[in-house]
């Protein structure tokens, strides 16, 4: 009897048999690298405004706190994008004839609101409120990059829902006094980006960044250590956190 298959079929049948298993997980893999990729979400990549807003300049070269901009992040769940008046109180003084704010001028002069295009974008159905997080010292820049050294504003990172509940299954590792959020930015104004040396009072000291601000100051993602995390843990306490409440389904989604 003559053979029907030729001896090369039991290769390709198996090579069929692996690409039934390995093309789908492949593509999952391949899919899911390009959708958490910069490509998809653009972190890191500088979004044009209507006005070259640099928050280099306007926090750390001239010192103006952010809450003077950002007017309701204390009070409210939406931090707040400065009004045209806001811009005005400095430059119906400075850079008056300045083209790179002539859409400012426009904007108070024909009382329409400068639209500022959004960089960070939640779903729908997920709820963060900026006011509790900067009550309970989470710096701005573990979510928003190092924000002050930006001279033209970008995604510095992808808000997977990992990220957010890294945060709320171990609250302590963030946790901070709610005066170091600003005071990070008042110190990166004072020291520039140099590291503190040693403990006050010890004989090498000299002062600058502590280890927490010198890594947000760069952008880099902190999780407390040593000192801060004792402090952590003290606020955590004090604040009355209790991790599985944090973790309830209902607390960001509703």
């Amino acid at each position: 009897m003559a053979q029907v298959f030729s001896p090369v079929s039991n290769t390709i049948a198996k090579v069929a048999m692996l690409g039934l298993v390995v093309g789908p997980l492949s593509t999952l893999v391949v899919g899911s690298a390009i959708t958490r990729s910069p490509y998809n979400t653009n972190v890191g990549t500088p979004l044009a405004q209507p006005v070259p807003f640099s928050h280099e300049h306007h926090a750390v070269e001239l010192g103006i706190d952010c809450r003077y901009c950002h007017n309701y992040v204390e009070k409210s769940p939406n931090p707040g994008l400065p009004s045209t008046q806001i811009c005005m109180s400095c430059h119906s003084q400075i850079w008056t004839d300045s083209p790179l704010i002539a859409p400012i001028r426009r904007s108070y002069r024909d009382n329409q609101p400068v639209v500022w295009n959004r960089l960070n974008w939640l779903p729908r159905f997920v709820y963060f409120p900026h006011d509790i997080h900067i009550a309970r010292g989470i710096s701005c820049n573990n979510c928003h990059g190092p924000i002050q050294h930006m001279m033209i504003t970008y995604k510095a990172k992808a808000f997977w829902m990992s990220f957010c509940l890294n945060c709320h299954r171990q609250p302590s590792k963030f946790l901070a006094p709610r005066k170091d959020v600003w005071k990070l930015y008042r110190d990166v104004q004072r020291y520039g980006y140099k590291k503190q040396v040693g403990e006050p009072g010890e004989p090498d000291y000299r002062p600058g960044l502590t280890a927490r601000e010198y890594a947000l100051a760069q952008g880099e993602y902190w999780e407390n250590q040593g000192k801060d995390l004792v402090v952590g843990e003290q606020l955590k306490r004090d604040y009355h956190i209790h991790s599985v409440q944090l973790t309830n389904c209902s607390v960001c989604h509703h």
